[in-house]
């Protein structure tokens, strides 16, 4: 009975020790268990960032994954949100991130005021001074008795017999000269009556005096050349009877000549009187001539629209012979006392009635281009004048416009094609990737 008292105790003794233990042991356990399965979540998760892309040509496309442009064929490029949208840029504006417009190659300028210029080339020929042509016409009928001139381009001075006329009129007019001659004293106009129908016969006061003298009318007659100068054209041969105001020589005096330079309608704004132009001629190879606008056509050519731009210049040895052709250069401005707004041709869009560029918004830090409609003057060689629609210090797009239109278009914002904007299809019965 002793011995199992005891053992009793004993266990009592372990019970009592290994309890205490076990429940403190279960309940660190089990209650930092569950203190961290209830603790809160208190740290941020940080988000994890997706990248976009996007096709350079065409923004409007969105994947989450690299590949083609369904509409141009591209290879997209990454766009982060440093490259999304700028909510401050206005509705109407074009986006571009910087890769963009690296690969569009898209350019800038700055809009300023310059003195434009245009060189104008103008082709045309060489003619005579018709101020210095004379048409030689029978003043009165007779018969061509002998010609001095017996070919075209012959060289004549003035004074010089052209050819031998018999009339008979003429050998009356002499007679009654003479008859008149004993009555000049007592009928002064009777002779002076005389004296003045012979020269409106071109008998000149030498021949008449000569007639005088002698007391013999003369049966011959010459015919002499006003002027020196080239007979350009001979309409009679020997032993032809001609009328009175029969055609019988042209002489064109070629020491001072034209050239008519034919200008397009468009051309017209830059050329002025006075303007010095260069030209060369085919058949004189090497050389070089200069001359001045003397004189402008106040009308255009009906059909080929052009009008006449005469340079006068002197032709010493007649190296210029009339029917050259001739090809000039007139370096003009037609702003010589104030500066124009002028931009490249190639930042400007045209349709046929309306001219249109893309201003860069200046106020955003993103790239962005807004449509703009503008009046444009003369053309200036590589730059067009700006009447109205820009200032001076906005900066345009002055190349990859057609880029940036096509992006405007397929995003339904105002371009070259709809000012007004909205969505618009390529063509009527097809479906584009776009307007899936």
């Amino acid at each position: 009975m002793k011995i199992r008292l005891n053992l009793r105790k004993r266990d009592y003794t372990v019970l009592g020790i290994a309890l205490p233990a076990g429940l403190l042991l279960g309940w660190f356990f089990f209650h930092s268990t569950t203190y961290r399965e209830i603790k809160p979540v208190t740290e941020a998760v940080a988000p994890v960032k997706h990248t976009i892309w996007t096709c350079a040509m065409h923004p409007q496309i969105r994947m989450d994954k690299p590949g083609k442009c369904p509409i141009c064929g591209m290879d997209l490029i990454p766009l982060t949100d440093e490259g999304g949208n700028d909510t401050s840029v206005a509705p109407g504006d074009i986006q571009m991130t910087p890769e963009a417009m690296k690969i569009a190659d898209i350019q800038t300028i700055t809009v300023k005021k310059a003195y434009p210029q245009k060189e104008i080339y103008l082709f045309g020929k060489v003619k005579p001074d018709e101020r210095n042509i004379s048409e030689l016409t029978a003043r009165f009928g007779g018969r061509i008795e002998k010609l001095y001139v017996n070919f075209t381009g012959q060289n004549v001075r003035k004074g010089e017999k052209l050819a031998t006329i018999y009339s008979p009129a003429l050998i009356t007019a002499q007679k009654e000269l003479l008859e008149a001659l004993d009555y000049r004293d007592s009928n002064p106009q009777l002779y002076e009556a005389a004296r003045n129908k012979l020269k409106l016969w071109d008998i000149d006061e030498g021949q008449i005096s000569g007639i005088e003298r002698n007391g013999e009318p003369v049966s011959y007659f010459d015919i002499l050349s006003p002027l020196t100068g080239t007979v350009t054209i001979r309409d009679i041969a020997s032993g032809d009877y001609v009328k009175e105001g029969s055609a019988l020589f042209q002489v064109t005096d070629l020491s001072e000549i034209w050239i008519m330079f034919e200008a397009y309608e468009s051309d017209l704004p830059w050329i002025r009187k006075g303007d010095k132009v260069n030209f060369s001629v085919r058949s004189l190879p090497g050389k070089s001539f200069r001359g001045k606008v003397s004189f402008i056509d106040p009308f255009i050519d009906r059909e080929t629209r052009i009008a006449n731009v005469r340079v006068e210049i002197s032709n010493p040895g007649i190296q210029l012979k009339p029917g050259m052709f001739a090809n000039g250069i007139i370096t003009s401005a037609i702003a010589a006392d104030k500066k124009d707004l002028v931009i490249p041709k190639t930042s400007v869009l045209w349709t046929g009635k309306r001219a249109i560029v893309y201003v860069k918004d200046q106020s955003v830090e993103q790239p962005s281009f807004m449509y703009r409609e503008i009046v444009l003057g003369p053309s200036a060689g590589d730059y067009y004048v700006v009447r109205n629609g820009l200032a001076e210090g906005e900066v345009i797009a002055v190349n990859g416009v057609f880029k940036i239109d096509a992006a405007a278009q397929l995003a339904g914002k105002p371009s070259m094609m709809n000012p007004a904007g909205g969505t618009t299809t390529s063509m009527p019965g097809m479906k584009m990737p776009a307007d899936n």
